[in-house]
């Protein structure tokens, strides 16, 4: 053991840990903390002017990475602007270590100024949360800290580090947590039993999510879809990550889990295989269950709490998604008759063939659409993809305009691709900064929302500070565009009022967001772009500067 102080204690285990940044936003009660850090040079402090911004850049970093990331910011009353990203972080699964300074243990009993139970506040969003009562038990909770957000399913964690625990001096043992194996096999009676129902499926269906992402799993899962000519889908709220190629010809998109419609997609099908996926989550009420009584459900799963959650399910597989995919795959071999598999060849042929179909009527329409102005959204999209490097990473907060963009950049490889997930507006911003400081080398291009940059446009400061050169091609259709399309859907499904024509009270911005004047005030290269024809070359341009840049795009935001 060694003697020291509790500061000294948490940067010798974050650099254990080996960690390289360390995502903050300064306030006084991380003093003491921040006075060590200048005695730490390889632990590099990145600096964010909003706690929300810290936390975001944390997660985008976490999720470029797959490991865990480090961000610390201020007690109650800044660890509350932190909550909606560290909500997105838990929702979505990011590994992530959230740490804020508190009062002097010696006062909490006097109720302290900007002061509370940081514990209270973040639990409910966190796989583990705690104060770090004495400075003797920094190094256990650090390393716990660490095992937890990496262990699946992964997630959040948080530590509250009250003043004094920093300066206390005491003898400890500095050790990181252990590297972790978590290749969690399935019990071999379920695989047999899942190869045997897809086997005999007739129209199989498979749902995913970004827990195969997170395994690692993206191989196995289209092997088995081949395997059994399934037809796969991604559910909306888990699919924000590369999980399976979007340009496979067995891919049929993303269902809406705020729509009935899903029902219909999913009614012919035999056999459901959820795959890391949360079934089935949605934001708006759907009177209906998704799946008909005679479709059976497997779910294979890393987080054992989302098996049978909501759906009756025939089979629940716990393991590890990489794992327990190739394992079926393996049964599938020796279970499929001829029959069988020809069937399957032939529902995948078909599946192509449709698609080959889309695809073919998808570009022939951007390539004859007239140059408008504002442009539409898909007709942006498809600008963007013809000028983005082969191996540019795409962060996505476009919201409304999501679907646009996915159909003209068609994701295909695991980390080229990463949007919000969790639905907290705000993440895109600093996330793209996160996840260009884990690739330096490739391009980054964040596709964010006009209303969605708002929530964290101070990341253009610290882009600005540090010369992180991400391109933010901002979605300008002068709205909050999702709002009205919900309005849309409340005053026409749940209500049933075909004659009532909303007014979008609170909705539209009357003054238009001057992003690229915003991002020139804070030290970002911006430009304002009506000219579809434009686009692209200024896209180009962006990149090819190696600075960070805004290009703020007005796009038609009609219904």
């Amino acid at each position: 053991m060694a003697r020291m102080t509790g500061k000294e204690a948490l940067a010798r285990m974050l650099a254990a840990e080996g960690l390289e940044y360390i995502f903050g936003n300064p306030g006084t009660s991380e003093t003491p903390f921040l006075d060590v850090l200048q005695d730490y040079p390889n632990l590099q402090y990145v600096q964010a002017l909003q706690e929300g911004t810290a936390v975001g850049m944390a997660d985008g970093y976490a999720r470029a990475t797959g490991q865990p990331a480090f961000a610390n910011i201020h007690i109650a009353g800044g660890l509350a602007n932190g909550v909606s990203a560290l909500y997105n972080a838990y929702r979505g699964g990011t590994p992530l270590v959230l740490t804020a300074g508190n009062s002097d243990t010696r006062m909490l009993l006097s109720d302290p100024v900007l002061s509370g139970d940081l514990v209270e506040m973040t639990q409910q969003f966190t796989k583990w949360s705690a104060e770090v009562p004495h400075a003797s038990n920094i190094p256990m909770a650090v390393r716990r800290a660490f095992k937890e957000a990496k262990t699946p399913p992964t997630g959040p964690v948080f530590l509250s580090f009250p003043w004094d625990t920093m300066d206390e001096e005491v003898d400890v043992e500095i050790v990181p947590s252990s590297p972790g194996y978590f290749r969690m096999r399935p019990d071999a009676a379920a695989v047999a039993r899942a190869s045997e129902l897809l086997a005999q499926a007739e129209n199989p269906v498979i749902v995913l999510g970004d827990r195969v992402g997170q395994s690692g799993a993206m191989a196995q899962l289209v092997r088995v879809a081949e395997q059994v000519g399934a037809k796969v889908f991604a559910t909306s709220y888990t699919y924000s990550e590369v999980n399976f190629p979007t340009n496979h010809n067995q891919y049929a998109g993303m269902l809406n889990l705020n729509s009935s419609a899903t029902r219909q997609q999913l009614a012919g099908a035999d056999v459901v295989l959820a795959v890391g996926t949360n079934v089935f989550s949605s934001f708006l009420y759907v009177p209906e269950p998704f799946l008909s009584p005679g479709t059976k459900l497997i779910h294979l799963d890393s987080n054992v709490k989302e098996i049978e959650k909501m759906y009756p399910t025939d089979l629940g597989i716990p393991c590890d998604p990489q794992a327990g995919l190739a394992d079926l795959a393996e049964a599938l071999d020796g279970d499929l008759s001829a029959p069988a598999r020809e069937a399957a060849a032939t529902r995948s042929a078909a599946l192509g063939a449709a698609r080959l179909r889309a695809r073919e009527e998808y570009l022939n329409r951007m390539r004859s659409m007239a140059d408008q102005r504002p442009m539409p959204v898909d007709r942006m999209m498809y600008e963007l993809a013809q000028a983005l490097p082969a191996d540019a990473i795409v962060a996505d907060e476009a919201i409304t305009s999501r679907g646009a963009l996915l159909q003209a950049i068609e994701p295909d490889q695991p980390g080229s691709y990463y949007s919000i997930r969790g639905g907290a507006l705000g993440w895109a911003m600093p996330g793209a900064l996160g996840i260009k400081l884990a690739n330096p080398s490739r391009p980054v291009v964040a596709v964010v929302g006009d209303g969605a940059s708002m929530y964290t446009v101070q990341a253009l400061w610290t882009a600005a500070r540090y010369n992180i050169p991400v391109t933010y091609a901002i979605c300008n259709n002068r709205s909050y565009r999702i709002l009205k399309v919900n309005m849309d859907v409340y005053l026409r499904r749940m209500l049933e009022d075909a004659d009532r024509d909303s007014e979008y009270v609170g909705m539209d911005f009357a003054t238009p967001l001057p992003l690229a004047e915003i991002a020139q005030a804070m030290g970002v290269a911006g430009e304002n772009v009506d000219d579809p024809t434009q686009l692209g070359p200024a896209l180009e341009r962006s990149i090819g500067s190696g600075k960070p840049a805004v290009i703020n795009v007005s796009i038609d935001g009609a219904l």
